[in-house]
């Protein structure tokens, strides 16, 4: 990127609907598509384990080795985040996406035939596998909106990407067991998981752009519109190093960490443990209420859409800057959740009203993360986005194995509230310093590491590193829109 594009003006495109909207589109679907094959298993392996009317398969499987397939998927999962965003920063996501959707719609198709011909060891060596491919998506998904996101749209574009999790879950949870109680039985739920990957695969690989240069649909005035405003250059594949020294001593960089592992462990707790909470403490059964168990993923894909708008909104119209945008709207949350999960705790037997309503509010509310730290890997560094959110996705992914652990390890009796208290403790603990850490330490401004020229030379002055200009501008009001 040159300097003179600082002082750059470029309006936005006259079309309502753009390349950079189909890109985003793209994306949201693969977020979509991805997420509802991770439930797949939950839903489908009830189905193998319970007789049918269609001659299907019906497998022994002890409750140890049901939690052994559930979990499986995580093992995996983990290993390739930081290698994928490393490659996605240099080479583009294009085909990091491509390959990961590929291979999970593959082995989808193959779940089956293996818990039929080999047991359920073939059918976590599947989900290892899907959790390794999928463990692709998300750093090359922030490197890909690094590239396409004007800074006066991200917030939009990077929530309704990254809300088709939500999405995808409530669609699966309604969609499987339908799916499985028919006569196409319980093989059903993979083979369509697995060829909606395959076709959007296809859609990708035709549409589908690393960049705005490298798009053979784009328009001239959109391409220089976004790369003006982006903040993030070209892909440059020559052997330049990446800046891990200046990254992790950055302090901004370990707020983002730290918020993305409270996040991990204070929300995984809330989806894998709250219903036994209910159930062993409360008397509420609320995986036997499809609707009841579907509501908090929906009112956090509907409040973060709101929060989303918000956040630009406010940002546009120079009521807040960028970084007070993300500290209120990580507040929101990580605090928010926290005290509800707090109220949660404290509720007597039989609430299941209020118990619903505290649980769809406490998950409803942690939509607004995606307008908060989410967004903060390519606020620092639309260049490294992709390798920022492979390190912080890596530890996220470590902390979500965490907490099914920690209350197996705190929890000594599943019917006394007083220890199930010391487990949700640890994970309001998390929001809290997580957030705390969070707002004390993040930037809403790019770094002077995310220029490729900067990483190669600093110049330094009285013992000082001088920073580079940062080649953005935010766009008038006039320019902005979604």
């Amino acid at each position: 990127m040159v300097e003179c594009m600082q002082e750059e003006i470029v309006a936005k495109p006259d079309k309502a609907v753009g390349m950079r909207h189909v890109i985003a589109f793209l994306l949201f679907l693969a977020t979509t598509v991805s997420y509802a094959t991770r439930v797949t298993m939950s839903v489908g392996i009830v189905a193998m384990t319970t007789s049918n009317d269609y001659g299907y398969p019906v497998f022994q499987w002890e409750r140890s080795i049901q939690d052994t397939i559930l979990s499986s998927f995580f093992w995996g999962y983990a290993v390739l985040q930081i290698p994928a965003g490393m490659v996605a920063g240099r080479f583009g996501g294009k085909y990091l996406v491509l390959g990961a959707m590929t291979c999970t719609g593959v082995v989808n198709l193959l779940v089956p035939i293996a818990a039929i011909h080999s047991g359920w060891a073939a059918v976590c060596a599947c989900r290892v596998a899907i959790g390794l491919t999928q463990g692709l998506l998300y750093p090359s998904l922030h490197g890909l909106l690094g590239h396409w996101a004007p800074v006066s749209e991200r917030s939009r574009l990077g929530t309704f990407v990254y809300a088709g999790a939500q999405l995808g879950t409530i669609i699966e949870m309604m969609t499987s067991g339908v799916l499985a109680a028919s006569p196409w039985g319980w093989p059903s739920v993979f083979y369509v998981a697995g060829v909606t990957c395959l076709t959007w695969a296809v859609l990708w690989l035709i549409l589908g752009a690393s960049t705005p240069g490298t798009s053979k649909w784009i328009s001239k005035e959109e391409r220089k519109y976004i790369e003006v405003n982006a903040g993030s250059d070209e892909l440059n594949t020559n052997n330049i190093p990446l800046p891990w020294k200046r990254i992790l001593t950055s302090l901004p960089f370990w707020a983002i960490l730290f918020a993305h592992c409270g996040q991990s462990l204070g929300f995984w707790t809330l989806l894998t443990e709250l219903p036994s909470y209910m159930s062993n403490v409360l008397d509420v059964n609320i995986k036997h209420n499809g609707l009841l168990s579907a509501l908090p993923y929906i009112a956090m894909y509907i409040l973060s859409f709101v929060f989303s708008w918000l956040a630009d909104f406010l940002v546009n119209k120079n009521v807040l800057s960028l970084v007070s945008s993300r500290k209120i709207f990580n507040t929101v949350a990580f605090w928010g959740p926290a005290a509800a999960l707090l109220g949660l705790s404290y509720l007597p037997a039989n609430s299941l009203t209020l118990a619903v309503v505290i649980l769809t509010i406490t998950v409803g509310l942690n939509g607004a993360h995606y307008v908060g730290f989410m967004l903060s890997h390519i606020d620092l560094s639309p260049n490294f986005a992709s390798t920022l959110m492979g390190i912080t996705n890596c530890s996220g992914a470590i902390f979500s194995l965490m907490a099914p652990l920690t209350v197996s390890v705190v929890v000594k009796d599943e019917t006394q509230a007083s220890e199930w208290r010391k487990a949700f403790f640890i994970s309001i603990a998390m929001y809290f310093l997580g957030n705390l850490f969070y707002i004390l330490f993040i930037s809403g401004d790019i770094q002077d590491w995310n220029d490729s020229e900067t990483n190669q030379e600093v110049g330094v002055e009285n013992g000082t590193a001088k920073k580079r200009p940062v080649n953005i501008r935010r766009p008038s009001i006039g320019e902005q829109g979604f």
